[in-house]
């Protein structure tokens, strides 16, 4: 009974962390803003440590996020339901097969965008892995960097991802990188190198947009 509760309170408390995260962080956006009333439909692209304010970037994104399979990734899944973001278990170590297709499913159903960490579940972290350039290619969706940093913040230097928490009050920016294209016929290898590259530097605008001039 005692699990079942915490079960059931993490993800409120988690909401409501975040929710308090974004009213006392003033942010900036770089780049083409997310709008949900724009026809074009995206993978957009986010680091596993960076999940936590994803909210705030994506806000009004009817589409599905990629989570774990695993029993952590049910906790950040209840959490992303209570924001009104739907979801796909699995990742590319357990159920990512059959997650790969039901999100192929829903592009062709539902014209719909898509949040993956290239990382997730468990590293290596910061680290592209095949799964996002396989499912751009499926979708002929283009992939979208997405990385937020704000000036003060805590890292869990503990966890594999050394997972990133803004601190209240501090000033932060959602960075929106360039779109990549893949087609269905590129090599895979040359992709995720594409894919890689846009990311990282996607990130280091994010990380150094409030070093002093």
């Amino acid at each position: 009974m005692k699990q079942r509760f915490l079960g059931w309170l993490f993800p409120w408390f988690i909401l409501f962390v975040c929710k308090f995260l974004a009213i006392t962080i003033r942010w900036s956006f770089v780049g083409e803003r997310y709008a949900p009333e724009k026809p074009e439909r995206h993978i957009f692209a986010f680091w596993h440590a960076r999940l936590l304010m994803m909210g705030v970037g994506l806000k009004g994104c009817s589409g599905y996020t990629l989570i774990s399979d695993h029993r952590d990734g049910g906790y950040i899944a209840d959490t992303l339901h209570l924001m009104g973001f739907k979801t796909i278990r699995g990742s590319t170590t357990r159920g990512g097969a059959r997650a790969l297709l039901q999100m192929v499913r829903k592009s062709r159903e539902e014209h719909c965008d898509f949040g993956i960490t290239p990382d997730g579940p468990k590293g290596p972290r910061e680290v592209v892995q095949a799964g996002t350039v396989q499912l751009a290619m499926k979708t002929e969706l283009p992939v979208q960097p997405v990385i937020w940093a704000t000036r003060n913040h805590w890292r869990i230097t503990s966890s594999w991802d050394h997972f990133y928490i803004p601190k209240p009050f501090s000033r932060g920016v959602f960075v929106y990188g360039p779109e990549i294209h893949i087609a269905a016929d590129d090599d895979i290898e040359d992709a995720i190198a594409c894919v890689q590259q846009a990311m990282d530097e996607t990130q280091q605008k994010a990380d150094s947009y409030f070093d002093p001039l």
